[in-house]
């Protein structure tokens, strides 16, 4: 068995599979939506609570945007 083989011997590396990003990014924002309504309507003084699920959201529309682009 060899630890290493030549350049010339290796096999080429295989294409990346193409995956559609954008449908798990908005089920990941759905999930935010309805965290940040349940905030709402269940602690609406509480900020400690409010703020993860706007940061949430709000990073998720970046990614989203991001994967848009992407594309």
């Amino acid at each position: 068995m060899r630890l290493w083989i030549k350049d010339s011997e290796r096999r080429a590396d295989p294409a990346p599979p193409k995956t559609d990003d954008r449908k798990p990014m908005l089920v990941g924002l759905g999930l935010w939506l309805v965290g940040l309504v349940a905030v709402l309507l269940l602690a609406p003084g509480n900020p400690g609570l409010f703020y993860p699920c706007v940061v949430g959201l709000v990073l998720g529309l970046v990614g989203l945007l991001y994967v848009h682009r992407r594309r």
